[in-house]
């Protein structure tokens, strides 16, 4: 795993004996043989497979991130329990996670600009606080002070009517748990910056992302993948857009039109 410090091996053990189960019991749950959890708790794994870090998030209900780079141990037992009743940070959001940002000369946050030419670089800097100063930075009165905003400029047709290269100023979300779909930028390991409409699916710890361009299906990410996710505020785009016709909608049409060919044959 590196030269970082990481506790997988003994997290596995203080997880284990929380729960009182003996090397045979847990092995077994997990679908491992004893030896391969024994491997893994002495730290004779050195890099364990993804689907055994998989395994062990889901059945303890935390992330592999907090298995991997929390030290169990030496959390409060109210902390550990809220971990156990699924209210993992590093899965659903929360305001211990630390947003870099940056300030005005009146230190008053900034509304920071992420264009498509920083979308790659954003995805390995968006905690960096050097990274963040060198996007471009703007203010807006009169905005609630109560939210920290950011602007991402949108990219391909996926969420038309909205056209691509348009802005949306996002406020960002410490609280993933959210009930109703809500349009947020969503920020992921695999795919980088995105605009969907988003909603949290607590019982699979997912997120269902839909487009509103009826050409995409709709698709699922586990909610360790999500790294930020800012609601939707306002969008500023370049161009007016187009009308664009519903179903229901093309159907009226195909239906006028072939009455008035029924009335030709008259």
């Amino acid at each position: 795993m590196g030269d970082q410090k990481y506790f997988w091996a003994s997290n596995l053990r203080f997880l284990r004996n929380r729960k009182k189960l003996s090397q045979d019991d847990l092995a077994t749950k997990l679908g491992f043989t004893r030896a391969k959890l024994n491997a893994h708790e002495n730290g004779h794994t050195k890099s364990p497979p993804i689907d055994d870090l998989v395994h062990c998030a889901d059945y303890f209900r935390m992330s592999v991130d907090t298995l991997l780079r929390i030290d169990l141990s030496k959390l409060s037992e109210l902390k550990i329990r809220d971990l156990e009743a699924g209210n993992d940070i590093f899965l659903l959001g929360s305001n211990v996670r630390v947003l870099a940002t940056t300030l005005s000369n009146n230190n008053e946050e900034n509304i920071e600009m992420v264009p498509i030419k920083a979308k790659a670089g954003y995805l390995g800097g968006y905690g960096d606080p050097e990274f963040i100063s060198m996007l471009p930075a703007f203010h807006l009165p009169n905005l609630p002070k109560d939210k920290k905003y950011r602007m991402f400029q949108t990219e391909g047709d996926s969420m038309l009517p909205i056209p691509d290269g348009s802005y949306i100023i996002g406020s960002y979300l410490m609280d993933w748990k959210f009930k109703k779909e809500t349009p947020c930028v969503v920020i992921t390991e695999n795919e980088g910056i995105s605009f969907k409409m988003v909603t949290f699916l607590e019982d699979k710890r997912s997120f269902l992302l839909r487009s509103i361009n009826q050409l995409y299906e709709p698709y699922q990410v586990r909610a360790e993948e999500v790294r930020e996710l800012w609601k939707f505020e306002y969008s500023m785009i370049k161009e007016f857009p187009t009308e664009t016709l519903t179903l229901q909608q093309i159907g009226i049409g195909i239906a006028e039109i072939n009455r008035k060919l029924e009335d030709l044959k008259i």
